[in-house]
């Protein structure tokens, strides 16, 4: 074979070198890989859940806002604000003085009357007796009938001056009864067991109730702590799924990274419009164990999941993780490159999807989707500094 002469050797010398030179060029300039979060398929538990719109509260069993029918004075106030109070307990009272006079008047009327009524029937009594004489002697003929009538006639007189002297005495009673009422809406006692939460008020200040149409303060806020439940409010659309009796995660902003079992108790036969855009149905629920959570304030803020289902041991990925269309980026572990890969998913709730199909244990998947520049066919490698945070 007949040797290359010297300018061609030369020559293919040159571009050998100029490739190579193109070569590291390329390989400085390529893209560099994109650092992502990755998430390796495993199997675990999937819940489906349904969670509360907008925080629930804590609220008592039995709460009432107590406040007089009438206004006045306040002349005695027998409790504090923490006081824990027993049913029937006097809690205030506005000054009554004038209603008391009343009643004092009342009951003098009343004895009056009782007085009255004895005497007129003692009356009664002696002519009922003397009319009885009187006929004993008209049958023996000692006396004529018309004497025998007149003593019946008066006894009968008598006996009606005793019913009304009687009809009297009630009337009294009545009375009584009236000016007592009329006190009993100047006092405030304690419909149940439980704890002063609020006060409006202080001792010698007015005490006006709330008018019609006209919200004023309660003068005592009384709730029973014994009894508490969640009352939560869930999305129109959620609800036909909800039915009472059925299993609840009930979490607390006052107590983080704990949640507490319970159960649904009711769910409102209405929809609250509270907002144009926001129609919610209200559902109560009931702890499972109320101890567990300590000492619950009423008022405290509450977030209520709703358990429709549960599998264990199924194929899962992040639901943050499942793009539009129901598709997930893996990672191909021999070319480096992100891949779009369509899924076919079972139960899912916030946290956690069921794959039935399309993915394998093992298997890892972006889970941080909303950095710039991943999508499929693009170079990634794991941020293991950001998966260490």
């Amino acid at each position: 074979m007949k040797p290359l002469s010297l300018p061609l050797r030369r020559l293919l010398m040159a571009v050998l070198i100029l490739a190579l030179i193109a070569g590291a060029v390329l390989w400085l300039l390529r893209p560099k890989p994109i650092p992502v979060l990755l998430k390796a398929v495993e199997t675990g538990k999937v819940e489906s859940t349904i969670a509360n719109t907008r925080a629930g509260t804590i609220e008592a069993c039995q709460r009432t806002k107590l406040s007089t029918i009438i206004g006045g004075r306040i002349e005695y106030l027998g409790v504090k604000e923490g006081d824990k109070v027993k049913k029937g307990q006097l809690l205030m009272k506005l000054w009554n003085d004038d209603q008391k006079a009343q009643e004092t008047v009342a009951r003098a009327q009343m004895n009056t009357a009782e007085q009255r009524a004895a005497e007129a029937c003692v009356i009664a009594a002696n002519a009922e007796r003397e009319a009885e004489r009187q006929a004993a002697l008209r049958q023996k003929g000692f006396v004529s009938i018309g004497k025998e009538e007149a003593a019946r006639t008066e006894a009968k007189a008598r006996r009606a001056a005793c019913a009304t002297a009687r009809a009297d005495v009630a009337q009294a009673l009545a009375r009584v009864a009236a000016t007592q009422s009329e006190q009993s809406r100047t006092v405030l006692y304690a419909p149940f067991d439980g704890t002063v939460a609020k006060i409006v008020g202080e001792l010698g200040e007015y005490s006006t109730p709330s008018p019609p149409g006209v919200p004023t303060p309660p003068a005592i806020d009384l709730i029973d702590e014994t009894c508490l439940y969640v009352k939560a409010p869930m999305d129109e659309i959620d609800a036909p799924k909800i039915q009472v009796g059925q299993p609840v995660r009930i979490t607390l902003d006052a107590l983080p990274k704990q949640s507490f079992p319970g159960k649904v108790k009711r769910v409102a036969p209405y929809v609250s419009a509270v907002e144009k855009q926001a129609r919610t149905v209200d559902i109560e629920v009931d702890f499972d164990a109320p101890e567990a959570a300590g000492r619950l304030l009423v008022g405290y803020s509450a977030d209520v999941e709703v358990l429709l289902d549960s599998r264990n041991s199924v194929l899962r990925v992040p639901t943050a993780a499942i793009q539009e269309g129901g598709s997930v980026l893996v990672l191909n572990p021999k070319t480096g490159k992100l891949e779009a890969r369509k899924i076919k998913t079972g139960l899912a709730n916030w946290e956690y999807t069921e794959v039935l199909e399309g993915l394998t244990a093992g298997e890892r998947i972006v889970t941080s989707l909303d950095r710039e520049g991943v999508k499929a066919g693009t170079r990634a490698v794991a941020d293991e500094k950001a998966a260490a945070k």
